[in-house]
């Protein structure tokens, strides 16, 4: 089973800057993924450029199953957030809020959001995207660590930390780094010229990993991360 998570920068093409539902999809559709956690995501708002990406995506993908995770509203009525694209039937799905931190000391802050579901092929799975800032971070930690399974599980997203960073030690403590299936080390930011690693998956230690891989691919500003289990 191939899993993926992809920060698509809201569909947005590298090079344009223009909505590539197309381009976003020939990436997961090449990858064989059957699940797809996605940072960065619009659902349908009041504005035209907030179309219902979850769906659009699902449909050229034919993976049939979504689930949107809103985290912000950008200006009025226009959802951002986290969405979860698979091939198995989602039998539950929730949004958990991860706290804001007490004080907001500059613009960079966003509130943020887990993604937290279960599937039919018995697997839980979460996708997440840190904020920018180490009180955020520390807030994200926790929160995720809250959640976590400690069987059949997978996190996965967009941290916004290298991997050097010991805030990843307490989920490492619980899970597997697919980077450690890398047969070299990959990074993943930026699409064109990466120059670090801030995309990741983890597993439960009872998930069989197989492989896993960050493809040169250049369509959002990231790469996408892949990891193949059993």
């Amino acid at each position: 089973m191939k899993i993926m998570v992809y920060n698509t920068q809201h569909c947005a093409d590298f090079y344009s800057g223009k909505i590539n539902f197309a381009g976003i999809a020939d990436v997961i559709k090449n990858s064989g993924a059957e699940i797809v956690g996605l940072n960065e995501m619009r659902s349908k708002g009041d504005l035209p450029a907030f179309e219902d990406q979850p769906k659009i995506l699902s449909e050229l993908t034919s993976l049939e199953h979504y689930f949107f995770a809103k985290a912000i509203d950008c200006g009025g009525n226009n959802p951002y957030g986290n969405a979860l694209l698979s091939k198995y039937p989602i039998l539950s799905a929730e949004r958990i809020f991860v706290p804001d931190p007490p004080v907001r000391d500059n613009d960079e802050f966003e509130t943020r959001c887990l993604l937290k579901a279960k599937l039919a092929c018995g697997l839980t799975v979460m996708v997440i995207h840190f904020g920018l800032n180490h009180s955020e971070h520390v807030n994200a930690v926790q929160t995720v660590l809250e959640h976590l399974e400690d069987e059949h599980c997978i996190l996965m997203g967009d941290f916004n930390v290298t991997p050097e960073n010991k805030l990843l030690d307490p989920i490492r403590a619980r899970m597997k780094d697919a980077a450690a299936y890398f047969e070299k080390p990959l990074l993943s930011f930026p699409s064109d010229v990466p120059d670090r690693k801030i995309d990741y998956i983890f597993v439960s230690p009872d998930v069989e990993v197989i492989g896993a891989d960050i493809p040169a691919v250049i369509a959002s500003d990231h790469r996408p991360h892949t990891m193949e289990i059993r």
